[in-house]
């Protein structure tokens, strides 16, 4: 499954902007560009650890929140009108002296936004974004390959167990997900081990290896399973989850027998690696869809 665009289809000649903060995805989708013979311009608000062994053909732009008409008419100047907002960023200390013009019209619904979960301020940004006459594109249009197809990608498969585990995850991922909490939950057992909050995936499973009282708590039998997936009505434009080798790593030190991802919902980082990872682990990798019952 596809995730939907509200545009027309990514016109292949065009140039393309990426607003870029820290991970593996926004390297991947200039990378992407460049292999597909685009220009690319990657827009950052503090500086890329890949910018200097970058490959040729992509331009570096350095930007301030604060001078969003300067953000904006440098990627016009080059003929961007498809943006991609990839990576993750902090919320900046905004210096109030130093707004331009183009943020002052678009500092009430933005400031009031930064006060909220990060659904709201995310779609503030994608809708003063599109304002300024861009459009902001998912980036399956750029690497329709970062989304895997459905079905188990490793050595291993789930067992019965695990695919129980599975819909319990599914159900309390939905749930806390419609709060706008998180993406994640650790299941083991029909147990729920723990939900992914503002501290990300990467702490919940630390918290899992290295909390005693989780330890303790833990059913025997099985091992347990990281369930991934947007929150329902998430902006999966700009905030579509995420897995990579990393996941795989810590999901493994922290015991666990599996990771699940929903179908056309979260973004497969580095997919051969991150395959390799888990077979190397023992894990299985399952790309889930359908229903709450089915299985892989």
């Amino acid at each position: 499954m596809t995730p939907h665009s509200p545009h027309p289809p990514l016109d292949r000649a065009a140039p393309v902007g990426l607003v870029a903060g820290r991970g593996a995805l926004p390297r991947q989708l200039a990378e992407a560009a460049v292999r597909a013979g685009r220009e690319v311009t990657v827009a950052s608000f503090a500086p890329l650890d890949w910018q200097e062994d970058a490959p040729p053909g992509i331009k570096f732009l350095r930007a301030r929140f604060e001078r969003l008409g300067a953000l904006f008419g440098a990627l016009r100047d080059r003929g961007v009108a498809d943006l991609f907002l990839a990576g993750a960023l902090e919320r900046p200390a905004l210096d109030p002296t130093a707004f331009d013009a183009a943020f002052q019209r678009h500092a009430p619904r933005l400031l009031a936004a930064m006060r909220g979960g990060d659904d709201g301020l995310l779609r503030a940004v994608v809708a003063m974004i599109e304002t300024e006459g861009f459009r902001v594109r998912g980036p399956w249009e750029l690497a329709p390959a970062l989304l895997p197809a459905s079905g188990v990608l490793t050595k291993a498969v789930p067992g019965a167990a695990d695919k129980t585990d599975a819909a319990r995850a599914a159900f309390i991922q939905a749930t806390v997900g419609a709060a706008d909490i998180g993406q994640a939950c650790v299941v083991a057992g029909g147990l729920c081990l723990g939900v992914e909050t503002i501290e990300g995936t990467d702490a919940l499973l630390e918290r899992l290896r290295s909390d005693p009282v989780l330890r303790a708590r833990r059913p025997e039998a099985p091992r347990g399973l990281l369930y991934k997936a947007p929150k329902p009505g998430q902006e999966l434009r700009v905030d579509m989850p995420v897995i990579g080798p990393e996941t795989v790593k810590r999901a493994a030190r922290a015991g666990l027998g599996g990771i699940v991802i929903a179908a056309g919902g979260v973004l497969l980082l580095e997919a051969e690696a991150t395959v390799a990872a888990a077979d190397d682990a023992g894990l299985f990798l399952w790309v889930r869809a359908g229903s709450a019952g089915e299985g892989p």
